[in-house]
């Protein structure tokens, strides 16, 4: 089952032609006062991304007519999207998070542990349609050996020198670096040697522990997610930044966290984009429960990102529709709400799918580029870290940390706490 708010009061907003300022002009005078605001490049308080999270109607359309403004001064009318495979390698885990419900014991009849042949059998498969990425997360697995997570790198760096891997959250970094007896900068600094491109900004959900204790209590928690990320960052890995919403958060939890995320961009530089992850309810432990009562889709949706799209203005400038969550139509319209990135083709999703989530676990490069057009906007290949990939498929950015506009990161650093 899927809700959505009436498509025509979607399209309608996120359709919307006004001219900025006209759109703006018909707001009510505390929203039209943030909206001039983010026009003049002056930065969005969390206050002001609170309220702007629950705009309706004519701020609403003024809201989204202003992410689209500024999308199009900052970064121009292209779309980018990376032709990538998911593994996910295992679902075997133990953290229980209630949000989840991809996740199985090991004694289950369908929990699965894929060993190095059945991965490198994967990333041939992916290589061999064209990708330029693998991205690869899984699930907790207490029977893991503790190098586990190098030695498939180091395995598919053999094979695949050029291939970018994307993979492992924050939450499987801090197992492995757990497992191994090694500290965050040692850990993340011989993931790095053995091959690892850039790291999944993903167990963010909300970065606020009263949250994350109802989400998941076994999950990483702020203080060391944090710790984590900038760690990477300062090593000279770059990682993606995420937010879950739409379970039970409040709109004061997402500007924290979007905040949080924008101060984490001023220190390090390391993020390439941010990705609004709407919560896929329907087989989860969350609903079963009646803690979530589910939302429409749709209007929602638009509001986020847009705000996404102000309030991390000149620290991120890639803000990523997830087509795996909302679906190919609604993910267009997310188009002018502030994006300017499609994600990636996938090949496999196993996480959202089990979840409940409809859209499918693949869309083509020929689907995503007649999906961004459709739009009137301009489908670009990039690689993982925004740079482009030529016509002969090379990446320009298999072993760098530049391609992206906004803060570089900073340079690889020496292996040592900090």
């Amino acid at each position: 089952m899927s809700w959505f708010d009436p498509w025509d009061a979607i399209e309608a907003v996120a359709l919307n032609h006004d001219p900025v300022d006209r759109a703006v002009a018909r707001a009510t005078p505390p929203v039209r006062t943030l909206l001039d605001a983010a026009l003049a490049r002056r930065e969005l308080s969390v206050a002001g991304c609170e309220l702007l999270l629950g705009v309706e109607g004519d701020d609403l359309v003024a809201l989204v007519r202003t992410a689209d403004a500024i999308r199009a001064a900052d970064v121009g009318d292209e779309v980018t999207y990376v032709v990538n495979r998911n593994i996910n390698f295992t679902n075997v885990c133990f953290v229980n998070c209630q949000f989840c419900a991809f996740k199985r014991q090991r004694w289950e009849s369908d929990a699965y542990t894929h060993g190095l042949d059945v991965v490198l059998g994967k990333v041939d498969e992916a290589i061999a349609r064209g990708a330029t990425e693998v991205c690869m997360q899984g699930g907790i697995n207490p029977d893991m050996e503790p190098f586990t997570y190098r030695d498939i790198l180091v395995a598919i760096k053999a094979r695949h020198p050029q291939l970018h891997v994307h993979a492992f959250s924050p939450m499987e970094i801090m197992y492995g670096s757990r497992r191994t007896g090694l500290p965050f900068p040692e850990y993340i600094g011989m993931l790095r040697d053995g091959g690892l491109g850039s790291i999944p900004g993903t167990a963010a959900e909300i970065l606020d522990d009263e949250v994350r204790e109802l989400l998941s209590h076994k999950k990483v928690d702020v203080r060391t997610w944090v710790d984590i990320i900038t760690t990477a960052h300062r090593l000279g890995i770059p990682t993606t930044s995420t937010v879950m919403y739409g379970h039970v958060e409040t709109p004061g939890h997402i500007a924290r966290h979007i905040d949080l995320i924008r101060s984490l961009q001023k220190e390090t530089g390391g993020f390439t984009e941010f990705v609004p992850l709407g919560f896929i309810w329907e087989n989860t432990q969350l609903y079963r429960d009646g803690r979530v009562t589910p939302k429409p889709k749709g209007l929602r949706d638009l509001r986020v990102y847009a705000v996404s799209r102000l309030m991390l203005r000149g620290w991120i400038d890639n803000l990523q529709t997830s087509w795996v969550k909302l679906g190919h139509r609604l993910s267009q319209l997310t188009l002018r709400a502030g994006c300017n990135d499609f994600g990636g083709t996938l090949m496999e999703e196993s996480i959202s799918r089990e979840a409940g989530a409809d859209a499918g676990e693949y869309t083509s490069v020929e689907e995503i580029e007649a999906l961004v057009r459709a739009m009137g906007r301009t489908p670009v290949q990039r690689t993982t870290l925004y740079g482009r990939v030529g016509e002969n498929g090379a990446a320009d950015d298999h072993h760098g940390t530049g391609g992206w506009r906004g803060r570089s990161p900073l340079p690889a650093g020496p292996l040592t706490a900090h």
